[in-house]
């Protein structure tokens, strides 16, 4: 398999990136061996309507992520399909490519727009401007921020929510074993909410989460559950 080659993250600055265009069709070229991408709990209702969403530990934090699966094997991704998309939403940390929001040296409340400089979206030739003539964002590049910004209010709900879910060890782990045209493939490794605990919450504590917005990602991905089956059909072939 070829390797991926990692992600150069850099300042995004007029100076040093005037000339640059970043191209929307062809997009999806970052992400073609992802199995899985973090997903932020507001897109929740809108994913689980086509992927399985889960929570991986991450082994050296002990800190939970959401995460929509896009493939039952590692590094493929069944939803890519040259330049195109097989699914109609497509989750936020992908459409954000190749702009990151990141701390602005050490203070970690500071942040910087940065740019996955070496992307194959990327280049001086075609796609959308990021700077003008004289320097100024391009109204392309200030829509891009906007939707940063908009992701990363999401993401801090995300992890509060997610947080609220390990304190009420309302997270368990599952080994899924999936039928794809006669393969038999075993997951590993991945979290679930547990309905059975769920039900088992105090008045008060379902009070509190519905209070904070947490009821409907809560049920979204008890839902999505039923897209295993539609992943295993991709992985089929089918």
């Amino acid at each position: 398999m070829a390797t991926v080659e990692a992600p150069k993250i850099v300042p995004l600055r007029s100076d040093v990136h005037g000339k640059l265009k970043v191209r929307e069709l062809g997009t999806f070229e970052h992400v073609k061996e992802a199995h899985m991408v973090p997903v932020t709990a507001h897109e929740f209702s809108r994913l689980g309507a086509e992927y399985p969403i889960v929570f991986v530990k991450n082994s050296d934090t002990g800190q939970f992520q959401s995460v929509a699966l896009l493939s039952l094997k590692v590094g493929e991704n069944l939803f890519v399909d040259g330049e195109n998309w097989k699914g109609v939403f497509v989750p936020g940390a992908v459409r954000n490519h190749p702009f990151v929001l990141a701390p602005a040296g050490e203070d970690q409340e500071k942040l910087m727009v940065g740019l996955v400089e070496n992307s194959p979206v990327v280049g001086e030739e075609e796609g959308n401007a990021l700077f003008d003539d004289a320097g100024e964002e391009s109204e392309y590049l200030k829509a891009k921020k906007e939707s940063l910004v908009g992701y990363l209010e999401s993401d801090q709900m995300t992890k509060a929510f997610i947080a609220i879910l390990a304190e009420k060890d309302l997270l368990t782990t599952q080994n899924v074993a999936v039928n794809a045209g006669g393969e038999k493939i075993n997951l590993t490794g991945i979290y679930m909410i547990d309905e059975k605990k769920l039900n088992e919450l105090s008045e008060e504590d379902f009070a509190d989460f519905r209070k904070r917005g947490f009821l409907p990602p809560l049920y979204a991905q008890l839902g999505s559950m039923h897209q295993f089956s539609r992943l295993a059909k991709m992985q089929a072939g089918v």
